[in-house]
């Protein structure tokens, strides 16, 4: 599989076919005429005939794809490219038994040039149907599988649109060749001629939330999915009301009339719907941007400001012996404690990353309050956890399994792919087994497994929330934003890390206020001695009685 970034006159290539090309001598040429048909005709009969689309790929042995960097489309992490209209594509070639060209454009013009130029085979652009038709009428589209809804934003605090008229005389930005640019001027032409919109074409998803969360403009019209994904790095800016009817996306077809192509991707859809591939991916990339709600979103962020810059070393620490991913210990941390160090429960797990008695004896932790040790003791037992799983089970799929564990126990998820393989689906998936682990609350299931019952929904919505932190926490890192929220001495520490892959030991010398050293007593004792409970109480917000 090649990925390849080039402008569209560089992709072209030579097209070959197969024909006949012989001038008869002039002499006796009326008796040539009935010979060559003949010739022809065998030649018909015996295969000499022009392949089809799906033929050329599977002889050049490349299937061309053509996509653009988007969270729904395409983008790089550090094991690689990813993203839903990604990986559908290679699925697509491997059905096909060839390899993945992936050309990644510079933006929509581009994306659409090479279309409308038949300079790839297909096009995964993420954008409508009804945008793609208005730019190049000819173009063919592949099966519809999924749809989005666009959508009026505003900035929460300041008065919510509740209908296209309150737009006008508004500053509304509006991302450029979209279905819902027509739709605009639909409306302007017959109902509402005083309404007017920017176009930006050169700004993601997040730039145009930004600019509507420092109120530089009114409004903005966002796709569902765009603005699902980005709704909890900007938990001010608010869906205000639905502009149009929901959007069909689908594969982009160059304009032509062979429809080899078209007829395999139907299948592969069929198949892939079929074999729950396609949930698959849909719960991989969407199944939990709906996790966190406005309130929980701006808390999530505040408490990244106030909190995160206390413990940071020691969750690179820890992710760097453990070879974790930092920021996925910090989502963990986040959903057991909200960061708080002395945080306890009923059930007599205890601090920052919630450690049971049991668990922090397993890894070799005293004392579970410390921070420093309960960050050192989860990354050590996930670790575990990830590799005591099936072999079978992949990436991002083990990591999902993993914290199910971690929350749940190894025995119960076991339980929970068990009761998922006798329903017929693929226990080693998290899409399937996330269905069924709630089933481990009903005495009909729980009385045939091995490890009896379990709180069933609890590690599916754990696992759900973390991915969302994960996902947070990642935006922030990756933009750079999270410098702005962390301490000075935090920041320059991250920076170091992203660097070296190493955390100074001297720099996690007071990292917190206050470290214990009476192992897990040291609640209790704060609970006899007022000033110390004061002391601890500000350190852990207050977290100290109970969740």
């Amino acid at each position: 599989m090649s990925i390849i970034k080039y402008s569209p006159a560089s992709s072209q290539t030579d097209s070959h076919s197969i024909g006949l090309c012989y001038e008869p001598p002039t002499r006796h040429r009326h008796l040539w005429r009935p010979l060559m048909i003949c010739v022809l005709l065998i030649s018909m009969l015996s295969g000499c005939t022009r392949p089809d689309q799906v033929e050329k790929i599977k002889s050049e042995g490349v299937l061309h794809v053509a996509t653009r960097v988007g969270p729904l489309t395409y983008y790089e992490t550090d094991d690689g490219p990813a993203g839903f209209e990604y990986e559908l594509a290679v699925r697509f070639a491997e059905y096909l038994g060839v390899e993945p060209r992936i050309r990644v454009t510079q933006g929509v013009p581009e994306l659409y040039e090479i279309i409308g130029q038949g300079f790839t085979d297909i096009a995964a652009t993420g954008l409508s149907q009804q945008a793609a038709r208005s730019l190049h009428p000819k173009f063919r589209f592949g099966p519809v599988y999924k749809q989005f809804q666009p959508l009026v934003l505003y900035r929460r605090g300041t008065t919510r649109p509740r209908e296209l008229s309150d737009l006008l005389g508004k500053s509304v930005l509006v991302p450029a060749r979209t279905a819902q640019i027509d739709y605009l001027i639909d409306m302007q032409a017959n109902d509402y001629p005083q309404l007017l919109w920017q176009e930006r074409d050169t700004l993601d998803p997040a730039d145009i939330l930004s600019l509507i969360d420092a109120q530089a403009h009114d409004f903005a019209i966002m796709n569902s999915y765009e603005y699902g994904i980005h709704s909890a790095m900007f938990p001010e800016v608010s869906k205000a009301f639905e502009l149009m009817d929901p959007l069909d996306v689908s594969w982009v077809f160059p304009p032509g009339k062979d429809n080899s192509l078209l007829e395999a991707a139907q299948h592969f859809f069929n198949e892939i719907e079929q074999d729950g591939t396609l949930a698959l991916l849909r719960e991989r990339y969407f199944g939990h941007i709906d996790q966190l709600d406005y309130v929980n979103a701006a808390v999530f962020q505040r408490d990244a400001k106030e909190r995160l810059s206390r413990f940071l070393d020691f969750f690179l620490a820890a992710s760097a012996k453990e070879d974790l991913d930092w920021r996925l210990l910090a989502a963990m941390g986040y959903q057991e404690s909200h960061w708080r160090p002395y945080a306890r429960s009923p059930t007599g797990v205890r601090g920052l990353m919630m450690l049971t008695l049991r668990t922090a004896k397993e890894v070799g932790i005293k004392n579970r309050l410390d921070p420093e040790s309960s960050v050192r003791g989860a990354a050590v037992y996930l670790r575990g956890l990830r590799q005591r799983l099936d072999e079978d089970i992949v990436e991002p799929d083990r990591t999902w399994f993993a914290l199910a564990a971690y929350n749940v126990g190894i025995g119960h998820v076991r339980d929970a792919q068990e009761i998922t393989r006798q329903k017929g689906d693929d226990p080693n998936k998290w899409v399937n087994v996330m269905k069924y682990l709630p089933l481990l609350q009903n005495r009909e299931y729980y009385e045939k497994t091995r490890y009896g019952k379990a709180r069933g929904w609890e590690p599916v919505h754990y696992v759900q929330n973390i991915r969302r932190f994960y996902d947070v926490l990642a935006w922030l890192d990756d933009t750079g934003r999270l410098h702005d929220i962390i301490s000075r001495e935090a920041s320059e520490t991250l920076k170091a890390f992203a660097a070296t892959g190493q955390v100074d030991p001297d720099s996690m010398a007071g990292t917190t206020p206050l470290h214990t050293t009476a192992g897990d007593d040291a609640s209790a004792e704060a609970g006899t001695d007022p000033a110390r409970r004061v002391l601890l109480e500000q350190v852990s917000g207050g977290f100290i009685l109970a969740m």
